[in-house]
């Protein structure tokens, strides 16, 4: 048996290295973006300690930052989210030293809740924008839709703590791993009814999640999944051979 060329054995692993190069490090991309957005919510969800809301602050700005240069967003629109990145670090460093944890929790709510509503914009205007529809697309869709649902996690949240009253009730004022189940439960109109706000701004909050949930699946996605798939079954025209 002849030996085989060196080159042709190491081109699987030179094909698998670039495939991973392309999902996580080539432009317009959305790979890294969904990897770090479960990040963000695995350490949001878990977070116990005061210090660990600076950690799921700084998960988020490399998600937004990863976000901007995925979507290839324009110059003037990355330096001014660059600015806000900085001084939502700025805020995640000296939530470090506030001794006040209800203020210093509703003050990371916030800046995480307004951080996650800059990027979906960013990402629908990319992809309306996109000369092709695709896979990548599809992962760009998702994960605005993702983002949407932790940016009403962080508006409950901040709610929660900043309001007069327990934001759920009987249920008290909730934590953000009960912020985060109830957003997304609402968003996918879903409704187990075991978490409810007790009243306003919270109510209108969630019947407002609800509506662009359902829209952004009826658009957005929808449109995204019958650009892709119709054109894999698309049939050749059929050619005259007798000719």
């Amino acid at each position: 048996m002849a030996d085989i060329p060196d080159h042709q054995v190491r081109q699987p692993r030179r094909r698998r290295t670039g495939r991973m190069r392309d999902l996580f490090g080539a432009p317009d991309r959305y790979g890294l973006v969904l990897v770090l957005i479960v990040i963000a919510y695995l350490v949001s969800a878990t977070a116990t300690a005061t210090w660990a809301l600076s950690l799921v602050l700084f998960v988020q700005i490399a998600t937004i930052w990863t976000t901007l240069q995925a979507s290839q967003a324009h110059r003037r629109l990355r330096a001014v989210a660059a600015a806000v990145l900085v001084a939502s670090a700025v805020v995640a460093i000296l939530q470090l030293f506030v001794t006040d944890e209800r203020f210093g929790s509703g003050l990371i709510a916030v800046t995480c809740g307004l951080l996650y509503l800059i990027a979906p914009g960013v990402i629908v205007r990319h992809l309306v924008l996109r000369p092709t529809v695709d896979a990548e697309t599809l992962l760009g869709a998702i994960a605005a839709y993702l983002m949407l649902g932790m940016a009403f996690a962080f508006s409950y949240r901040a709610l929660g703590v900043l309001q007069h009253g327990p934001f759920f009730g009987a249920q008290g004022e909730g934590n953000i791993s009960q912020d985060l189940f109830f957003s997304f439960t609402t968003l996918t109109t879903t409704g187990y009814g075991n978490l409810v706000p007790a009243g306003n701004p919270g109510q209108s909050l969630a019947v407002g999640e609800m509506l662009i949930g359902q829209l952004f699946l009826v658009t957005a996605v929808a449109k995204v999944v019958n650009a892709v798939v119709p054109g894999r079954g698309r049939e050749r025209p059929p050619t005259d051979d007798s000719r």
